[in-house]
């Protein structure tokens, strides 16, 4: 048996002037059918993980972003390949975000985000995102 397939994938964590997060909805054809995740997609050879995000938010969304601080990777094995997700704060420079990607968006609060059916890769994350209002509180 061949081992698993390792991908290599970047989420952009994006805040509004809210403090408010873009969650997306994945579609229903492909794996992990309709969970919700960071948007953003696979880091191709040859690319840095913040090349990758910006890419991947223009091809999906349409919009261009600004990459700032890494959040954490985080690596999990799904029953089609093993995902290391890599997750980055984002802020929108330009563009109105479309979905030619996702089947749905919606912008949360850090409080509610974990009330959503996330994809596992990016769970660690939210616990993350909901601690860090509290840390910089302090």
């Amino acid at each position: 048996m061949a081992g698993k397939k390792y991908i290599r994938v970047v989420g952009a964590v994006i805040v509004n002037s809210d403090d408010e997060i873009l969650c997306a909805q994945r579609p229903s054809d492909k794996n992990l059918a309709l969970k919700w995740e960071f948007p953003g997609g696979k880091v191709e050879q040859g690319e840095t993980e913040t090349e990758a995000l910006t890419r991947e938010l223009h091809e999906e969304m349409e919009c261009r972003i600004e990459v700032s601080d890494k959040i954490t990777t985080t690596v999990y094995e799904y029953d089609f390949g093993i995902v290391e997700l890599t997750t980055y704060y984002a802020e929108v420079l330009a563009g109105e975000i479309k979905l030619l990607e996702h089947v749905d968006m919606k912008w949360m609060s850090r409080e509610n985000i974990g009330d959503l059916d996330w994809a596992p890769a990016d769970i660690p994350a939210i616990e993350l995102i909901q601690n860090k209002r509290e840390l910089s509180s302090r």
